[in-house]
């Protein structure tokens, strides 16, 4: 295939190449898959293909295969119920949403957790559930993270006041984290999903 051909032509040869070998290829790789002999040609090739969304790019830069699409389900959303005193209910189709829309802002810096452990009780996270988790966010005073303090991981409130950083449980049967050495948070609560 000569470096002139169409992106179109080349699309179907990659995804043949992802399904065959379960990654991207390296640029190298494309060079022969693409019978292409400039590194320059095929680094454009490749910039073209992650331009089309046919390949991505990792956190690192390297190549890689774009990532499947969520199956989102669309769920009609009725009205809504009181939770306090009875009062009388309508049900009318207001809307439908999917949860994925709902609960996940940015789902390429989005990760779950299973949560152990019963230092969140107070804000509503119990064991069990799961934690939708955003990385990237800098924090705020009063978020609730994950982060690795001292090489332990934990799941707290985050607070700073000038130098001092502290990790607040919701339970009060737990103490304040300080870290000693090293903090290093690795994103901000964003999401709690539980299963009755």
């Amino acid at each position: 295939m000569s470096p002139k051909s169409k992106l179109s032509e080349r699309i179907p040869v990659l995804n043949e190449y992802i399904r065959r070998n379960g990654r991207a290829p390296t640029l190298d790789e494309m060079r022969d898959l693409f019978n292409v002999r400039s590194k320059n040609t095929v680094s454009v090739i490749a910039g073209k293909f992650v331009e089309s969304g046919a390949l991505r790019r990792t956190a690192t830069g390297r190549l890689a295969a774009p990532l499947p699409e969520p199956a989102a389900c669309q769920l009609r959303l009725l009205g809504s119920v009181a939770a306090g005193f009875p009062s009388p209910a309508e049900e009318a189709l207001l809307d439908t949403m999917s949860l994925d829309e709902y609960l996940v802002v940015h789902p390429e810096a989005t990760f779950m957790l299973r949560v152990e452990g019963d230092s969140m009780v107070e804000a509503g996270i119990l064991p069990g559930d799961t934690v939708l988790v955003e990385r990237g966010r800098t924090p705020r005073n009063g978020d609730i993270v994950i982060a690795c303090v001292d090489g332990e991981w934990t799941m707290k409130y985050f607070y700073r006041q000038g130098r001092d950083v502290r990790l607040e449980p919701a339970n009060k049967r737990y103490a304040t984290i300080r870290p000693k050495q090293r903090l290093a948070v690795e994103g901000v609560v964003s999401g709690v999903v539980r299963k009755l």
